[in-house]
Formats: structure tokens, sequence, C-alpha cells
């Protein structure tokens, strides 16, 4: 019997097959995916949510086929590989974000990680830090990607000042965190509502500004880098010094003068994390109402969109309803 004659195995996922509200989703079957040579397969033991994914599944602002699985972060365990697999094993405990859209053919996956499993490319992946939970792990690679793609476009250097807006989101708290310990700014002062200043100053900010309270013109300090993580260059480039960098994370930037940053979805950003995560110089922030069941995904996703989140939105409590691993269909060809 050859692959094509294979009955298709099914798994639980959360899938839409329209855009729309968070009301288009629904707990259904899914196939499992066919690795190919590069690819690992790998069960799912957390993932967490994105506004990324928010925003792809509302409208179609990226190439993906539908129905869809939502979700770009996972952590997990190796259960099979493809051929050219020569980094991870069977066993392994791994995170990633899977969704690049660098790839060859530009679009996503159609399988995110809101499933019992998934398939990777190798080169995405890196192994968990064993001091690290799988919940904790899942909550950062997007994020913790971004955070640092923004400091790479900024040019910033050891020494110099940073200003976030936003302290307490998702790259926000990442961002507080790799200013200090990971790219050594000399200050760093963040933003954030009254009842999160506390908390954004324990992630290592210097000084917080209580948005709800002080107008950035009343700031009398200015900046090396502002690094903007909500959208709202608009209004908190003030406090850029002349000339230097205003980087926004969110498209399009409300602020002409404004320099746009994505991300570089990469294992190998993960992996320099890892001392820094194995030391706890770096931390995974999971908002305190989580993490969230796999049962409950529509209700993440509700909480996910007020913008209230601190930190990240994780879902855990993944199914593990299969004893035996899936009978697979490899492609060992490179495709």
């Amino acid at each position: 019997m050859g692959i094509k004659d294979k009955p298709v195995e099914m798994q639980k996922a959360w899938l839409y097959e329209e855009h729309g509200p968070k009301e288009v989703l629904r707990l259904g079957e899914f196939p499992l995916p066919i690795l190919k040579h590069n690819q690992l397969l790998v069960q799912v033991r957390a993932a967490a949510l994105n506004p990324f994914d928010c925003k792809i599944r509302q409208r179609p602002i990226a190439p993906i086929e539908l129905p869809a699985v939502p979700g770009c972060d996972m952590a997990g365990v190796v259960v099979e590989k493809g051929s050219g697999v020569t980094k991870f094993d069977i066993g392994d405990e791994v995170y990633a974000n899977i969704q690049d859209s660098s790839s060859e053919d530009g679009r996503l996956k159609q399988l995110g990680t809101l499933a019992e499993y998934i398939a990777v490319e190798e080169n995405l992946v890196a192994k968990k830090p064993e001091n690290i939970s799988f919940e904790e792990a899942a909550s950062l690679p997007l994020a913790v990607q971004t955070a640092m793609e923004g400091f790479k476009t900024g040019g910033f250097k050891e020494g110099q000042t940073v200003f976030i807006v936003g302290g307490a989101g998702g790259v926000g708290t990442l961002a507080v965190q790799l200013a200090k310990h990971f790219y050594e700014a000399s200050l760093v002062v963040a933003t954030t509502s009254t009842a999160k200043v506390e908390f954004v100053k324990s992630l290592g900010a210097d000084k917080v500004v209580d948005y709800t309270k002080t107008r950035y013109e009343e700031l009398e300090d200015k900046f090396d880098l502002l690094y903007d993580t909500i959208g709202d260059t608009e209004n908190s480039f003030v406090v850029a010094k002349d000339n230097a960098p205003i980087i926004d994370i969110t498209w399009p930037p409300s602020n002409p003068k404004a320099i746009y940053s994505g991300l570089t979805v990469s294992g190998d950003i993960l992996e320099k994390l890892r001392p820094y995560l194995e030391s706890k110089k770096l931390k995974a922030v999971i908002d305190p109402t989580g993490p969230y069941h796999f049962a409950d995904v529509v209700e993440a996703f509700r909480y996910l969109e007020t913008g209230r989140a601190r930190g990240k939105v994780v879902i855990s409590a993944f199914p593990l309803t299969k004893t035996m691993m899936p009978t697979l269909q490899i492609v060992s060809k490179k495709l």
C-alpha cells in the first residue's frame, strides 16, 4: 500500500473554516501531518496565544489554507523525525515558534500549535531548558524573537538607554528583561498601568512610568532607543533623543519616523537564551488567569483580545488520548 492509499489518521485540534471572530473556532478533528525530511513530529504539551493569531483568524492578512489550526508557539516532546533531522532525537523536550512566513512558499502552516501533534522544521526548534516547564517554554518563542529583533533593528549597544512602551505585555515583559540582562542597558525605563508598576519593576526596569498619571511630554530624560510594543509611536516619539531610532513592532507604525521591526524565526535565537533561562536572569511571564485548559481556547482568546494580559496567555492540559505513537506517513525525499 502506497502513502496515498493509507487511511488518513486524525487528531483533536481547534480549527476555523472561515475568517472571523473567536466564535468561528471549534474543537474538531484535523489530519495528522505527513513529515518532510527536515521536520520533527512533536506531541504538544503547551501552547501560547499571540495577537498575531487573532489577526490572521479575523481576516486574510497572510496566506494560509483553510480550514486552519491557529497557533505559532508550542512546547512538547519529539515523537518522530524525518530522515534529514540530525540535531534532535525521539523523546527530546523542545519548544519553537513553528510559523515562519519567510519560508520558500511564503505560506503559514495550515496546522498550527492548538493540536495534539504538529510538524516543524528542525531549524526552528530548540531544546527546552530543563529548569522551565512546558508552559513557560511555550510562552517564549514568538515574543522573545520579536523582542530581540527590535533591539537588533535599533542597533542597540551595551551601555545605552532604552524607553520601552508597554512593559507588561507579552513582548514588553521580555524586552525589559533582555534590555537589563542580555543587552546590558545603562538605564531601562518602561510604561505600564498603575496596577502593574511594581510588577514591571520586578522584571528589572530601573524606572516605571504610570501612563495613567504621566504624559510622555512630562518626562525630562531622552533615550538612545524608543522601543514601542503597543503601537503608540505617534505620541511616544517625544522621549527619543534627536536622531535616535524609534522602533514600532505593530504594523503599520503610527509615526512615519518609526521603523517597523518584525521577527526572525529561528531555533538558534532560542538557544542563545539558554544560559539566561537556566540562570533565571530571563524568566517566562504567564498571565495569572492561566494556563487555560485545552478545552477553554475560545475563552483564552476572549481574554487575550481584551488587551489586559500580563505576560503571555498560555494553553495547557493538551489531550493525551493516544496510548501509542501514531503510524506516521514520512516523506523521506526532499520536499
